[in-house]
């Protein structure tokens, strides 16, 4: 894989419990808040809907605002 350029953004596949770089970078963006994440400091992402999350509590919104609660 080549080396991303310095603040590219990267796309991801996300899995259950990992996920495989499409396109290399050195951040994916949150769904909820659209910050920055450095791909190092990824934590949190949905496998179903295929999106990333800064924090729990980024990930925790997200599914309250998906399910309706």
């Amino acid at each position: 894989m080549e080396n991303p350029k310095p603040g590219s953004e990267a796309q991801l596949r996300y899995t259950d419990s990992d996920y495989q770089v499409l396109k290399s970078g050195e951040f994916v963006r949150c769904a909820v808040t659209g910050m920055a994440i450095p791909l190092d400091e990824l934590r949190y992402w949905s496998g179903e809907r295929q999106e990333a999350y800064v924090d729990a509590k980024a990930a925790s919104e997200r599914e309250k605002s998906v399910r309706g609660n």
